[in-house]
């Protein structure tokens, strides 16, 4: 009975043991390759894995039901080559790696020891060292979190720790089977106010922003506040920003990725599947200081001076090149009596020359402000109702941009009037009593003068920015009073709004009658004026084909309202399938429908090159321009800067150069020169871009420095083609049929316009299952350094943009389009 009784007791010990040990490595303990522990929730694993396609073994935490997934590695710079590692705990609290000669490639290196320590991997994926009766956080002599990888986990901080000297920063791997540290780092920047900011090696790439109180200024709503909240922290001991989950049903991580993309991974507890959103995705003004000291970026207008204020270098600005930033406008004198001006929803400045109080009242801010001359401008830290704290900017203002929704903005400091010297004021003042009265006499007299030359021309030249007057009578398109197009857009309401172009915005209207429309309305600071409003309903109108969207009128009003009325297109743009971050959105179009809306898109530009009543070159043709119908079918759509040929014409020379860069032919962008194969040209951009899912602006690769037309010019040399196609239709493609369509896109992509085929010739390749040429070296096939690219000069900038030559220089002046 005794031996029995002694028998149970230790199988039950042994039982009791082995359950508690499951999430626990214990003093003089070891797990070798093969061996895990498992955090007690069953939602981390720890042990040697090898990421991604690589041979190497690291000591990893990752997600158990989804073993790819790596949330924490120890070893990145000393990876195990062979099965022979050794995880073990010694008896002072230190974590060993051992490799299979017994060296030690790895540890957790403390100066302290506990007594009777453990190693225990907690459900919040943090591998923690702390004595086996104390499991208070305060006490643990070490923790994973301390030391994050490329992944943020809720309850990981970034930021740093000011009593310990520890930074937390997530850094992207080389490549998905490296994880060696790559070149791009997320971390808080504590110069000055702290602020979140993407670093490109030593660069600034992205300054994500500071904490306005709610969120980082840079990103207009930080997610589902259901799921998660955030949590930004200034404290004696830390500065630090985290994320702690509300649902526990769902699992979050945010990633840098190796190509610098900041993704937002979520996953419910029941499905091992991951859906990615784009935490942070750049646009042209996200990239740092793109407008220099005092300039406001935009996606619409590009750069512009804050009030008050003058670009530095007119001929510079001019070109494009803002980097020198913007000056006052005038000397002027410091004042008790100078004012401060709102500025909202906008991205704070950079703050690292700034000073703040955490401790001020709100309404203190102005005042001290007001009292320093050095102060340039202020905001609220914490702007609620018991809100405190105040921010304060010294020097230049950088990198600000538009930001729609951000909410809270930002006073800039504008001198009162009279703040200059009295001599200049009084000139100031002489010259406008003189000089107004004349100048707004031969403003009315230019005007009335210019009215009646355009009232019996249909079209202006190109670049004279006189008004058009469209032919009512003649024309066959309905022309809609104003009123009712308010009335079907609920009077232009944000709710109806669409996206926004470089003409305007864009709004879902529903007419009387029933039918869905959507209306683009000019704003008034749009850098696309009446010409492109001519061209566009003069054009469009003209033309009828299945693949191009319809133009149903248009409106304009004596107050210079002008409105274009189109067919509504529910599925949006095509961009915002093949470049969408979201893995399902872009398997939905898979390659049969990718391949069909290729094809599409070749016979509405085959209609418009050779059969419709007039030759029309689009000179516009990208991603955000290719509209989608309830059926997946593309239209392509915007023709503000189409031009129409006579019979007899086959190209014309320009001086405004207008597309997009990334898009535009060799010949076009650099010598105005466009045809036919200059459209030829944008449509093999199109058809790469289709099947590698990557868009040609901004492209990087972790191998080469090569842009995407490089990049695909060598898969195909080096028989690679397989590595550019966009990984969400592998499954769903026909090899033979992809890798052929990607040779038809480089054979429409050639340096010189006489060896790109025409569309009819395209179109027979597309459709027909015979050999090929082989494609020649493609134009603006080029290798950019990416620590520069983003630099003060844009000259070789790819954007989605309307650029124009002036007439009287030979300096681009380029307009940002935001898709719709």
């Amino acid at each position: 009975m005794a031996k029995w009784f002694v028998e149970i007791f230790f199988f039950y010990s042994f039982f009791v043991v082995s359950s508690r040990a499951a999430d626990t490595l214990y003093s003089n303990q070891s797990i070798k390759v093969g061996e895990t522990i498992v955090s007690a929730d069953g939602v981390f694993e720890l042990g040697f894995f090898s990421p991604g396609g690589s041979k190497n073994r690291y000591l990893c935490i990752r997600y158990k039901k989804a073993s790819s997934i790596i949330a924490w590695l120890a070893n990145r710079y000393t990876p195990i080559t062979d099965a022979s590692g050794t995880l073990n705990l010694s008896s002072q609290g230190t974590l060993q790696i051992f490799d299979g000669s017994n060296t030690e490639i790895w540890s957790t290196n403390s100066s302290k020891s506990l007594k009777n320590p453990v190693a225990q991997l907690l459900n919040t994926g943090n591998l923690v060292i702390r004595s086996d009766d104390e499991p208070d956080s305060r006490f643990y002599l070490w923790q994973s979190f301390d030391y994050p990888d490329n992944t943020l986990v809720p309850g990981m901080k970034i930021g740093k720790n000011l009593e310990a000297g520890l930074v937390w920063s997530f850094n992207s791997w080389k490549s998905s089977d490296d994880p060696s540290p790559g070149i791009f780092q997320v971390r808080i920047d504590i110069t000055g106010y702290p602020q979140l900011v993407l670093y490109n090696g030593s660069s600034i790439q992205i300054r994500i922003g500071p904490w306005n109180g709610a969120r980082f200024s840079g990103i207009p709503s930080s997610g589902p506040t259901n799921i998660f909240r955030d949590e930004f922290a200034i404290t004696a001991k830390e500065i630090y920003y985290k994320y702690e989950l509300d649902d526990n049903s769902v699992l979050i991580r945010t990633t840098v990725e190796p190509d610098g993309r900041v993704i937002r991974y979520t996953s419910t507890g029941q499905t091992n599947t991951w859906q990615a959103t784009i935490f942070l995705q750049p646009d042209y003004c996200d990239y740092y200081a793109r407008c220099g000291a005092n300039g406001i970026c935009s996606v619409n207008t590009l750069c512009r001076c804050l009030d008050g204020f003058q670009p530095k270098n007119d001929h510079a600005w001019n070109s494009s090149n803002f980097s020198e930033g913007c000056v006052q406008e005038s000397q002027w004198n410091c004042s008790s009596k100078d004012k401060f001006v709102p500025r909202l929803n906008m991205k704070w400045p950079d703050t690292r020359n700034s000073s703040y109080d955490l401790s001020m009242k709100l309404e203190d801010c102005e005042k001290k402000c007001l009292r320093n001359c050095s102060c340039k401008a202020y905001a609220y830290v914490n702007n609620t109702e018991n809100g405190r704290g105040c921010l304060f900017w010294f020097g230049g203002l950088i990198d600000i941009r538009d930001q729609e929704q951000s909410g809270l903005g930002f006073y800039v400091r504008v001198p009162s009037s009279g703040s200059g010297s009295g001599s200049s004021s009084r000139a100031r003042q002489i010259a406008l009593f003189v000089l107004v009265p004349i100048v707004s006499f031969l403003t009315v007299i230019l005007a009335f003068y210019l009215r009646n030359v355009c009232k019996y021309r249909k079209k202006c030249r190109e670049g004279d920015m006189v008004e058009i007057e469209i032919d009512k009578g003649k024309e066959d398109l309905p022309l809609f009073d104003f009123r009712t197009i308010a009335n079907a857009t609920n009077n232009f309401s944000d709710g109806n709004k669409l996206g926004q172009g470089g003409f305007g915005p864009v709004y879902k209207g529903i007419l009387e009658d029933g039918q869905e429309v959507a209306v683009k309305r000019r704003s008034t600071g749009s850098t696309q004026g009446v010409e492109e409003f001519g061209n566009e309903v003069s054009c469009i109108a003209k033309l009828q084909h299945r693949n191009l969207v319809r133009l149903l009128g248009w409106s304009t009003t004596e107050e210079g309202e002008r409105l274009l009325v189109y067919e509504y297109m529910p599925n949006k743009s095509l961009d915002y399938f093949i470049f969408g971050a979201d893995i399902k959105q872009r398997a939905s179009l898979d390659w049969p429908k990718r391949y069909k809306i290729i094809n599409g898109i070749a016979k509405g530009l085959l209609y418009l090159h050779e059969d419709s009543r007039l030759r029309v070159i689009h000179r516009d043709l990208k991603a955000s321009n290719i509209l989608l119908d309830y059926n997946m079918n593309p239209k392509i759509s915007d023709f503000g800067m189409a031009r129409s040929f006579g019979d007899g014409e086959i190209e014309a020379n320009t001086a405004r150069v207008v597309g997009t860069y990334g898009y535009m032919a060799p010949e076009y962008a650099v010598e105005g020169v466009f045809s036919v194969k200059s459209d030829v040209y944008s449509f093999g951009v199109l058809v790469i871009e289709i099947l590698s899912g990557k868009k040609s602006r901004f492209f990087n690769h972790p191998g080469h420095n090569l842009n995407l037309i490089g990049h695909a010019w060598t898969s195909y040399n080096e028989d690679r083609l397989s590595e550019l196609i966009d990984v969400s239709i592998l499954k769903t493609s026909d090899r033979c049929e992809t890798f052929r369509t990607i040779q038809i896109g480089l054979l429409c992509v050639q340096q010189y316009p006489e060896d790109r085929p025409n569309m009819s010739s395209v179109l027979m390749m597309l459709t027909s299952k015979g050999s090929l040429p082989h494609p020649k070296q493609p134009g603006f096939f080029i290798e950019r350094k990416f620590d520069k690219e983003y630099s003060s000069s844009r000259k070789h900038e790819e954007n989605s943009s309307n650029s124009m030559l002036d007439s009287s220089s030979s300096n681009q002046t380029i307009t940002i389009v935001s898709p719709r």
